[in-house]
């Protein structure tokens, strides 16, 4: 991390670290043990979200690999189709 972000990240880091330890201590002193059944739809609903958003992207992210590369094998194969004509001045017939 940069030199102006370190500072900040640790204030930061020891914030989130006071409010988990007073949510910590808030549920302790009510006597509860977990969390409530909305609580956990709420967690499920966001991991669903975020899954519909992220699987979309990944299909495309790999189209767009495999059509790269093919595009690549193709250059290939034309340059190795070239280099041969050059060298014995024809092509050569694939079976």
């Amino acid at each position: 991390m940069g030199e102006g972000i370190e500072p900040l990240h640790r204030a930061v880091t020891k914030r989130m670290e006071e409010i988990m330890r007073k949510f910590y201590n808030r549920l302790k002193e009510k006597g509860q043990k977990g969390f409530t059944l909305i609580e956990l739809m709420i967690v499920i609903a966001i991991i669903g979200i975020l899954a519909a958003i992220a699987i979309p992207q990944f299909a495309a992210y790999r189209t767009r690999a495999f059509n790269a590369a093919a595009l690549s094998d193709l250059r290939n194969f034309k340059t190795t189709m070239e280099a041969d004509y050059a060298d014995n001045q024809q092509y050569q017939v694939m079976p």
